[in-house]
């Protein structure tokens, strides 16, 4: 009997305490759910996600209680209903009822609009604050610098712009702060060297400029440290070398110069350094690797850095890749000291001035790149299947350097060099000359002669165009002309209607674009266009598009509908594609373009550079030439693939668009006219008349 007693009792007791965690887990303040009910509404959640009927903290996807009140929320990979799709915006005002929420994590899920400034004194509590791929815009609120509990604050890969508020760094209990991927400007704040507990800074790919503040190096704490792909200048700080702790640096496309600070060689848990892709001068300090018996990567690639490679990084026990190619380092590679595990790394030592003999345990190295150097000396290609060896001075393998080229080189330095016969070395192919002066004036004549070989032979190109272009004529035959667009008698194109145009690209309302461009705002604005302004914005799918804004109390109306009738008869990838319109208001336009990511062939080709001796050195030579080229097939397209020939009539850099492969896209369609029977001599007008044309 008693037995039984204790049996009952023990079920009450568990029950008892079951309906006591059922109660802390339900939701009891009427004012946090029906503001979670208004956050629905506004952020249009799917009922399947947040039924309205049940309890939030027991049945609703991302929501977590403790006592009865909200403490976290993730919408992260939450969709929205079907109406929620039609308008989503940054519309969380309802947060501010939820007084003891410490997380807020919205990652990847469409939020367009900036962040507002209440956020910093009206979450006093946030923890955690993940906005990642949210399609933000505006700037970083210096209200945040008020949190003080944050501890994470993630709002990469937005569209964030201005300045970074120096009151961040207020955020004495922040471990995270990633602003990477956005449109940020001015320098990096001194006010984070006071930021003692920050374990992650990442500023990479923004558009930072100034240079390192000294005092981040007493940030003890930190472990990553990005600053990536920015414009920061002057010198690397050496106090960068006080970072204990640090495992990850990567300042890598940037604008630094000077020489590399030897106080990194100190910190011994580096795992990680990049710092390619920079201005950087000199040797490598002498024992620079002994010390980072951590590091596994090692990017120091396109810099001007010179010497000899040390032999340290042939015993680095850990390393996986070393890269310092496109430098200026000379010398035998190191022969000896080699670790046993350093044959399973990946080497790249390409484009150097390396020279001598191969060390042959090299070949059984995972992966090398000794290309474009002068290595010298006979060597089986079957035995060196893992290295790239062109462009050097090895016998008996193809791609090779010229002798002549060979000879030079190792005579200015007074080395022997062996050529290409077995017989040993033998005497120079030409003779070579002590005076640098005298080669100097080599180089000056073979530049002046090339470049009026090519300003000749782009002059007989442009004639032969235009000769063919008059000579074509038009033929009388279907064509562009006879699907609509005809030449009047001044060789210009009659427009259709907008209506008749409805099925070109897809249709967007007029609310739609302006809410993807912040109404029209200014930070929204790319540029004053010809035909219309353009603005930038991210559609709800996360698609960048380019909207051009055509008033027609400003610009001529033939110019958008013109344009339109130009996309629905061409069909080339040489052009930018035009992905939808906007025709609900009787004077204002609205063209929809696909956004191109290296913007027009002006800002790439003339891009600033801290460099002296390479103002152009954003754009290589191969890259130009395949410019050249995807502007030549368009315009060839435009001359003798359509017919009537079209004339585009305004070719400039600004014009010329580039995607993010470098790949020419041609706009300003609306200036593009047919040329009747009588116009070679218009054309001669036109490309005498029009500033910075390139050509047609």
């Amino acid at each position: 009997m008693k037995a039984k007693q204790l049996l009952v009792l023990a079920a009450l007791v568990s029950f008892l305490i079951q309906c006591a965690a059922a109660q802390r887990n339900t939701l009891n303040s009427s004012t946090e759910r029906s503001a979670l009910r208004r956050l629905r509404s506004s952020l249009g959640l799917r009922a399947w996600d947040w039924p309205i009927k049940a309890d939030p903290c027991r049945n609703w996807t991302g929501i977590e209680c403790r006592d009865g009140q909200v403490t976290a929320i993730s919408v992260s990979g939450l969709r929205r209903s079907r109406v929620g799709r039609m308008n989503p915006r940054f519309a969380v005002d309802a947060l501010a009822n939820l007084t003891l929420l410490e997380t807020f994590n919205a990652s990847r899920f469409l939020l367009p609009g900036s962040i507002p400034e209440w956020f910093g004194y009206g979450l006093p509590g946030l923890r955690v604050l993940d906005l990642r791929s949210c399609a933000l815009n505006g700037a970083v609120p210096s209200s945040l610098g008020r949190l003080s509990r944050l501890k994470y604050l993630y709002l990469s890969d937005n569209s964030l712009t201005g300045n970074i508020a120096s009151s961040l760094g207020q955020l004495n209990e922040l471990l995270v702060l990633d602003l990477s991927r956005n449109f940020l400007t001015g320098s990096i704040p001194a006010s984070f060297s006071m930021m003692s507990n920050l374990f992650t800074l990442d500023l990479s790919s923004n558009f930072i400029s100034g240079t390192i503040p000294a005092g981040l190096g007493s940030v003890s704490s930190l472990k990553v440290l990005n600053l990536s792909d920015n414009s920061l200048t002057a010198s690397i700080p050496g106090e960068l070398g006080n970072l204990s702790q640090l495992i990850e640096l990567d300042l890598s496309k940037n604008s630094f110069s000077g020489a590399l600070p030897v106080e990194l060689g100190g910190l011994k848990s580096l795992k990680g350094i990049r710092i390619g892709s920079n201005g950087l001068e000199g040797q490598l300090p002498k024992g620079f690797f002994s010390g980072l018996a951590q590091l596994e990567v090692v990017v120091l690639s396109e810099n001007k850095l010179d010497g000899r490679i040390p032999g340290e990084v042939w015993s680095l026990p850990g390393l996986r890749l070393i890269d310092i190619s496109a430098n200026n380092f000379t010398g035998e590679l190191p022969t000896n000291g080699f670790n046993g595990n350093v044959t399973q790394a990946i080497f790249n030592f390409s484009d150097n001035m390396l020279y001598g003999n191969l060390n042959s345990s090299i070949r059984f190295f995972n992966l090398t790149d000794l290309s474009w150097n002068y290595f010298q000396g006979k060597v089986s290609n079957d035995s060196w299947r893992n290295a790239t060896l062109d462009r050097n001075c090895l016998q008996a393998l193809p791609d090779q350097r010229s002798l002549a080229d060979c000879w030079l080189f190792y005579s200015e330095r007074g080395l022997q060099f062996d050529d290409f016969e077995a017989s040993g070395p033998t005497d120079p192919p030409f003779p070579v000359s002590a005076s640098k002066k005298n080669r100097r004036w080599v180089y000056i004549l073979i530049g002046v002669f090339g470049g009026l070989a090519l300003i000749i032979v782009m002059a007989v190109i442009l004639v032969l165009l235009l000769t063919k272009c008059c000579s074509k004529g038009i033929p009388d035959q279907r064509g562009i002309a006879d699907e609509g667009v005809a030449p009047d008698g001044d060789g210009q194109m009659v427009p259709k209607e907008p209506s008749e145009l409805s099925g070109l690209g897809d249709v967007f309302s007029y609310e739609q674009l302006a809410h993807v461009t912040s109404e029209f705002s200014e930070s929204n604005l790319i540029k004053h266009g010809h035909s219309g302004d353009l603005y930038r914005g991210i559609l709800e799918n996360g698609t960048i598009v380019v909207i051009k804004r055509v008033d027609l109390h400003s610009f001529d109306r033939e110019s958008y509908t013109r344009e339109l009738e130009i996309f629905g008869k061409i069909s080339h990838t040489r052009f930018v594609p035009l992905l939808g319109h906007c025709f609900e208001h009787e004077h204002e336009k609205l063209l929809v373009y696909k956004y191109m990511p290296n913007g027009d062939l002006a800002s790439s080709f003339y891009r600033a550079t801290d460099l002296e001796d390479e103002s152009l050195q954003s754009l290589d030579w191969i890259t130009r030439l395949k410019i050249a080229i995807g502007a030549a097939e368009a315009l060839s397209y435009l001359h003798h693939e359509c017919y009537p020939p079209l004339v585009h009539r305004d070719v400039q850099v600004g014009s010329i668009l580039l995607d993010d492969k470098f790949e020419v896209r041609v706009g300003s369609l609306s200036e593009v006219r047919a040329q009747d029977e009588d116009s070679h001599g218009n054309v001669i007008t036109r490309l005498l008349r029009k500033p910075q044309i390139l050509v047609g």
